[in-house]
């Protein structure tokens, strides 16, 4: 397993390997003790192709997120809402699929979405905190502010995600 650091400050990039033998493969998607961090709170999501889900976030319980795909392919996004970082409003986004056995660590203090880009995807996020869904937000995917390249033009998505504030908006309201 290694670990590579991104430009942005504790985004973390997390290269597996893949143990293929004629009944399938064996995979590790972490070790907890690589990244110094614990996790309290596993999710898997199921979606088809061109779901857009995010940009999504949570304000007084936040959350550091280890997103691994178990199948399918994602192309995955993560923005620094640490106010007093030099990469504020910046994205970071990696593809992320079984076949490249890739993980990405986003800390505590950004919004995270992802789209689906195969037929069938299955992601598992890991997270060092609890669901709190009183501290659930969300930025607008397509905030022109933020200048994220999706892979697609049309993405499906929820209303709420549809609804979501710009950056600069969720941040005059505070």
């Amino acid at each position: 397993m290694k670990i590579i650091k991104t430009k942005i400050k504790g985004i973390l990039i997390i290269k597996g390997n893949r143990h293929l033998d004629n009944r399938g493969y064996l995979r590790e998607l972490i070790l907890e003790k690589r990244i110094n961090k614990h996790f309290k709170f596993q999710i898997t999501s199921v979606s088809k192709k061109n779901i857009l889900r995010g940009l999504h976030f949570q304000v007084n319980k936040p959350q550091g997120k280890l997103i691994s795909v178990i199948k399918g392919e994602i192309f995955d996004v993560a923005v620094d809402l640490r106010r007093n970082s030099k990469t504020f409003g910046k994205y970071f986004g990696i593809k992320l699929s079984e076949k490249n056995c890739t993980s990405v660590f986003i800390p505590k203090g950004f919004a995270h979405g992802f789209l689906t880009l195969k037929k069938e995807n299955i992601v598992c996020y890991s997270c060092t905190d609890y669901r709190s869904k009183k501290d659930e937000r969300s930025l607008h995917y397509a905030d022109p502010d933020l200048k994220i390249k999706w892979p697609i033009k049309k993405p499906i998505v929820s209303k709420r995600d549809k609804n979501a504030n710009s950056l600069k908006s969720y941040f005059k309201n505070l």
